[in-house]
């Protein structure tokens, strides 16, 4: 673990929030600024950035408890949906860097828009150049 990470802080419970899942490998709380109420992080206990950096193990038993987390917010807020998202990077608007996965509840008449973002277009040949730069990439 990390330090001066918060996320590390609060594994180690050197800061106080509300828990609402724990085992061996990771803990699920409820974020502090909810996009939905309900809105949990659920966070691996080994210090790990981004799911680039983390070990291929905790990336395949993070998914069953994102399940079963997003089951109980389903049940308790009467969601009628809900996003999976890890941001990786600054960039892409990760602001702990410690790999977390959000669970957001969604609702028919919410207003959050993860999942209506802008859209872009290939020029033509653009996007069988860049599927064949990205083949090669992942055949090394």
């Amino acid at each position: 673990m990390e330090k001066e990470c918060i996320f590390c802080k609060i594994i180690r419970n050197e800061i106080p929030t509300p828990k609402i899942f724990e085992n061996e490998k990771f803990l699920a709380f409820l974020d502090i600024n909810p996009v939905n109420f309900g809105h949990a992080l659920i966070v691996p206990k080994e210090h790990t950035e981004t799911i680039i950096s983390a070990k291929s193990l905790i990336l395949r038993e993070m998914l069953p408890v994102s399940k079963k987390i997003a089951a109980a917010i389903m049940e308790a807020r009467k969601a009628q949906g809900f996003n999976l998202c890890i941001n990786n990077y600054k960039a892409a608007g990760q602001l702990v860097p410690h790999l977390h996965l959000h669970v957001v509840p969604r609702y028919d008449a919410d207003s959050v828009t993860i999942d209506k973002q802008k859209t872009k277009k290939y020029l033509p040949g653009e996007m069988e150049r860049l599927a064949s730069q990205l083949k090669e990439i992942l055949m090394k």
